[in-house]
């Protein structure tokens, strides 16, 4: 994904005039809108950080347990993407004391919105050092974003990833689909899945696999699949299993999997940080009903 440029002082001057008077244009939040304007802003000193993907810190502010960052994204796509920013919150020492997640829905192609984080911590010391990272910018089709909340799909089932788990180079991360429609929703196989490297190419050289058991046993995403028929509000799971062996070759890094699940369901594309490693593999577990 292509950077943002530096912005000029005269316009940086403006932005920053936008966020104290609380009239920027923003996006939204995982938590719904975020308040504008909630703390006075002011340019870091410092901007080691500040800028990585398309996505940019223009101002910081905050003192005692209030803090602010105006985030400035751009959207060099040529349809409209939804992004999720990984923050590191620093210590006065520099040390990492918390993390912040913020996502930005349908930031229209070619447009640059403002979106800003409020925090319980200040992001600015007072000689203008930022105590803030850009640590990882993530962007999805606004079209294939999961939504774990809100409205349900038009295609009425909704996919979401867990945080998955790992062990001794084992790696499994959970789909969960639930039927949040009105009409019973059929399933009986695997979800289809694509790998997505970073600039959102499939990544044509990794054989998607049936079952979790071609990657390792017990991981409780093999068995044969059987027909399931969900009602509305019953959810089934599947899981995606890999191991990050690296060998000889080139290593496989894949932020993102397009899943879809089944007949007539639309594409969503969830970010399970694929470490392929060099084995060129994902499992793909059938679907079984959610017991939980």
């Amino acid at each position: 994904m292509r950077t943002a440029s530096l912005t000029p002082p005269a316009a940086l001057a403006g932005i920053l005039l936008l966020t104290s008077c609380g009239t920027e244009a923003t996006g939204t939040g995982a938590d719904g809108p975020r308040p504008t304007g909630a703390c006075a802003t002011a340019e870091p000193g410092d901007t080691t950080g500040l800028e990585l993907d398309g996505v940019r810190i223009d101002a910081l502010g905050g003192s005692g347990y209030t803090g602010c960052a105006a985030l400035r994204i751009t959207n060099d796509e040529a349809e409209a993407y939804t992004y999720t920013v990984s923050l590191a919150v620093l210590s006065e020492t520099g040390e990492m004391r918390s993390g912040l997640e913020e996502r930005v829905a349908s930031v229209p192609p070619g447009r640059t919105v403002r979106h800003t984080v409020d925090t319980g911590a200040p992001l600015i010391t007072s000689q203008g050092r930022p105590l803030v990272r850009i640590t990882k910018v993530r962007s999805v089709p606004a079209d294939e974003a999961p939504a774990p909340g809100g409205p349900c799909p038009e295609s009425g089932i909704r996919v979401t990833a867990d945080e998955g788990d790992a062990a001794m180079g084992l790696r499994v991360v959970g789909l969960l689909l639930e039927n949040c429609g009105t009409e019973p929703y059929h399933l009986d196989g695997y979800p289809r899945v694509d790998v997505v490297d970073e600039d959102h190419d499939v990544v044509t050289d990794v054989k998607v696999l049936e079952g979790g058991d071609s990657i390792a046993m017990s991981t409780g995403a093999d068995g044969e699949p059987q027909p399931l028929d969900l009602a509305p509000g019953e959810r089934a799971r599947s899981a995606l299993v890999w191991r990050n062996t690296t060998e000889f070759g080139t290593p496989v890094n894949a932020p993102y999997a397009r899943v879809v699940a089944g007949p007539g369901a639309d594409p969503v594309m969830v970010t399970p940080e694929l470490d392929l490693g060099t084995t060129g593999k994902l499992g793909v577990g059938p679907w079984k009903r959610d017991e939980s």
